[in-house]
This record gives C-alpha cells, sequence and structure tokens, in this order.
C-alpha cells in the first residue's frame, strides 16, 4: 500500500506540475549516463512509472525502449507511453530480464523495501544497476518545497526512508550501494509557473500536513519572488547486483579468513 493512492486528480496534477522539461533536466540525463552507460540495447525497467514522464525522457535522450508498471490504474491512464500493472513486490518480467531498474520519487511508497530489493534482483541481469531518484530523510535542504511547507520535512523525517535505510535494505539482497549524489534540475522557469499548476495532490509531504499548514506554506509560495527560477536537488542513490561468482568468492574467502584466525 502506497503512502497515499494516486486518483485521477493527482494524476491530471503531475502531468501538469511534476515534469520538468528535457533543459531542466540536463544534468540527471548526463549523471544517469555516467552511470549506466545506456544504447539502444538496454533494458531499463521505470519501477513506479506513473505518466510515463521518464519513459519518454529516456526514449529521446538514449534511443532505447523502455518498460514501465505501476500499480495506479489512474497513473496508467493518463501516461503518454504503455504502462502495464505492477509494483515492487509483483513484477511481470522474468529472471534477469533487465539491465537496470529506475525508481523515481516511489521508493517511500514501498512497504516493504527487503521483499522489494529481492524481486528486482531478480528480474536485474547480474551486474545491473539500480538507480532511485528521491528525497531522503534527513535530507530536504535541497527542495525548495521544504522552504516554504516546513512542516512537510518532519514528514520527510517520519514517513520516508533515509539512504542509509534503503541502501541497508537493498544490501540483503545482495546489492552493494555506488554513489549517492545530489542532482540540480531547473523545476520551472519562474516561480510563477510552479503556481499557475500547483496541486497539493502531486505532493505526497503536502497531503500529508494539516490544512492550516498547507495554507500558510501556499502563502509564503505566493509572496516569494514570482520571476525567480526554481531550482531544486534530488538525491541520486545508485546500487549494484554484485555477481553472484564474485559473491561466492567473496564468502569462500572471508570463511578462510576466519578458518586462519581459528585457534590450532
Amino acid at each position: 500500500m502506497a503512502i497515499i493512492e494516486y486518483d485521477t486528480r493527482a494524476a491530471a496534477a503531475f502531468v501538469a506540475g511534476r515534469h520538468p522539461q528535457d533543459e531542466g533536466l540536463r544534468a540527471w540525463r548526463e549523471r544517469i549516463a555516467h552511470h549506466l552507460r545506456p544504447d539502444a540495447r538496454t533494458r531499463i525497467l521505470d519501477l513506479g512509472a506513473g505518466t510515463g514522464h521518464w519513459m519518454s525522457a529516456f526514449r529521446r535522450w538514449y534511443r532505447l525502449i523502455p518498460l514501465g508498471l505501476d500499480p495506479s490504474p489512474a497513473m496508467r491512464a493518463a501516461a503518454t507511453e504503455r504502462i502495464e500493472e505492477g509494483d515492487a513486490a509483483h513484477i511481470p518480467l522474468p529472471d534477469g530480464s533487465v539491465d537496470a531498474v529506475w525508481l523515481s520519487t516511489v521508493v517511500h511508497h514501498i512497504p516493504d523495501l527487503r521483499a522489494a530489493a529481492a524481486e528486482i534482483r531478480r528480474v536485474l541481469r547480474p551486474g545491473g544497476l539500480v538507480l532511485i531518484r528521491s528525497v531522503f530523510a534527513g535530507r530536504p535542504d535541497g527542495v525548495s518545497l521544504f522552504r516554504y511547507f516546513p512542516e512537510a520535512a518532519a514528514v520527510l523525517d517520519a514517513r520516508f526512508p533515509s539512504a542509509a535505510e534503503v541502501a541497508g535494505s537493498f544490501g540483503t539482497s545482495g546489492f552493494v550501494a555506488l554513489a549517492l549524489e545530489p542532482v540540480p534540475q531547473l523545476t520551472a522557469p519562474t516561480m510563477a509557473a510552479v503556481l499557475g499548476s500547483f496541486d497539493r495532490a502531486a505532493h505526497t509531504p503536502l497531503v500529508l500536513i494539516d490544512d492550516d499548514a498547507y495554507a500558510r506554506g501556499l502563502a509564503r509560495l505566493k509572496a516569494a519572488d514570482q520571476a525567480a527560477p526554481v531550482i531544486d536537488a534530488l538525491d541520486l542513490l545508485v546500487l549494484r547486483a554484485r555477481h553472484e561468482n564474485l559473491r561466492a568468492r567473496h564468502e569462500n574467502l572471508r570463511a578462510g579468513l576466519e578458518n586462519l584466525r581459528a585457534p590450532r
């Protein structure tokens, strides 16, 4: 069960206000390419694909054919890409069938991260990557939303996982963390553009604060410089699935070292 359920209003709000243009995502394009080295043959699964925004971006940027899954009928209905039903606990793909899994602002909706990690590990080829774009607990500073809605930062710490918690959960299925880095983006060219399409339903932390806190935050948004660009930085957490043979060699080496330490 997700933290919130995405209905038709939320899907429309995502389309209207949560999809930065390619120019604003230049750094994301570069960092994903740096870690993944994608080409037309790369099979990438967008898990929690929503309305397909990132799938479309991958298709344009890397000339590949992405796969997409989302549990929300409303999100799938609003999508511009073909997205199948599925979630992190039930991925309808064969073992070892994808090179990478992308999760954008979705990891906080996953109720059992260890089970999700095991299922993702099943569909990844050995050595495949998981790329998680998120705001993690304890790391709100890069996102302007929290400056206007400080109560939402408390929601972040209470309801969202930390990067360490995510990495630890994935570690139980043989993943190793390669990088955790903030990636800047131009969320909107002006604050006025944000307000023109702003909808509480598109932002999980805002849904979870009370109405008075939301009203105060909205007043702060309206009082801000409406001509200023909105620049945010979300985190990119990159994990790699260890090769099974390397994992076995590591276990054998550790066992050998323990035998050497044992008293004779």
